[in-house]
C-alpha cells in the first residue's frame, strides 16, 4: 500500500488512516482504498505529496470537492490541504482509463476535479460514501461502485501494463534493458509506451517503485530505519541521496512522519 500524503509539520496528534488492499479481482485496475481522518478542531494544513505511480482519487466528507492527483517523481507541496475525513483509493493505469476513459498520462504532475473526469457519477459516490457508519461498509460500496463503472477494454495496452506491474515488484527487472529483453520488445518500445500510458519514463517508475517500497516499509510499527536498504538500494548512501532526492527530507525525518500514525479500525 502507498502512502499519498504526509503533514510537512509534526501535528498535535498523529494523523489516522485504515488502508485495504482492492479484492482480486480489482487489483489490475485498483490498488486498494484507504480511510483518513485529522482532528477536526485543527485548521487545514500543508501537505508534502509523496512520489507515486498512480492516480488517487480523494473524496472528503467535509466539504471539499472530490479530486485526482496524478502520478508524480518527485514530492510536491500544498500550502492548504483542506481534506480531513474521508476516503482515497488509488488507480493504476489500466484502472484510470477503465473507470475515467482518461489515460493517466493526462493528469501526471497535476490535480483535477473529479467531476470532470467522472461527470454527475463523482457526486454520486461522494453521497453515497458520507452515509455509511463504518469503514467496512465504505470500503464495500466502493467495492460495487468501481466494479460496475470500470470498463476494461478502454484499458492501455496489455504489455505497456505487464512492464508497469514488473516495475513495481520487489523483485522486478534490475534495468529497463533487461525489462525490454524479458518482454521481447526494444527498450525504445517500452520507453515510448510509458510515456504515452504513464506520462513517465520507465526509468522514473522503478524509482518511485522503490520509494515506495521504502515507505510501506517504514509504516510496520516494527520498521527499523535501516531495514529500507533492501529495498533496492545500493548501500546506505545511495538511500539517503534518493530519499533526499524525492521527498526533500532525511530518511530520518521521513521515517518519523510514517511512523506517526494510528491505525483506525472498523
Amino acid at each position: 500500500m502507498t502512502i499519498h500524503s504526509l503533514p510537512t509539520q509534526p501535528q498535535a496528534e498523529p494523523y489516522q488512516m485504515v488502508a485495504r488492499l482492492s479484492p482480486p479481482h480489482l487489483r489490475p485496475y485498483v490498488l486498494g482504498w484507504a480511510g483518513f481522518r485529522t482532528r477536526a478542531r485543527e485548521p487545514a494544513h500543508s501537505s508534502r505529496m509523496l512520489p507515486l505511480n498512480a492516480a488517487t482519487l480523494i473524496i472528503d466528507f467535509t466539504g471539499m470537492g472530490p479530486i485526482v492527483t496524478g502520478p508524480r517523481v518527485t514530492t510536491t507541496f500544498s500550502a492548504r490541504t483542506p481534506w480531513r475525513h474521508g476516503v482515497a483509493f488509488g488507480l493504476t493505469p489500466a484502472g484510470m482509463s477503465a473507470l475515467t476513459g482518461t489515460p493517466l498520462r493526462e493528469v501526471a504532475g497535476t490535480t483535477v476535479h473529479l467531476e470532470e473526469l467522472l461527470g454527475t457519477r463523482a457526486e454520486e459516490l461522494t453521497g453515497r460514501l458520507i452515509a455509511p457508519a463504518s469503514w467496512a461498509d465504505r470500503f464495500s460500496l466502493l467495492e460495487e461502485r468501481l466494479t460496475a463503472w470500470l470498463r476494461p477494454d478502454a484499458g492501455p495496452d496489455d504489455l505497456i501494463m505487464h512492464a508497469w506491474r514488473r516495475l513495481q515488484e520487489p523483485a522486478g527487472p534490475p534495468t529497463i534493458g533487461s525489462l525490454a529483453g524479458e518482454l521481447g520488445v526494444s527498450r525504445r518500445y517500452i520507453e515510448l509506451g510509458f510515456r504515452r500510458v504513464v506520462g513517465l519514463s520507465p526509468k522514473e517508475v522503478a524509482r518511485i517503485a522503490r520509494f515506495q517500497r521504502t515507505v510501506d516499509t517504514w509504516r510496520r510499527p516494527s520498521a527499523t530505519l535501516s531495514e529500507a536498504v533492501a529495498c533496492g538500494y545500493a548501500d546506505q548512501p545511495h538511500l539517503t541521496r534518493e530519499i533526499r532526492a524525492m521527498a526533500r527530507m532525511t530518511p530520518k525525518q521521513l521515517f518519523a512522519f510514517v511512523q506517526d500514525t494510528d491505525r483506525l479500525t472498523g
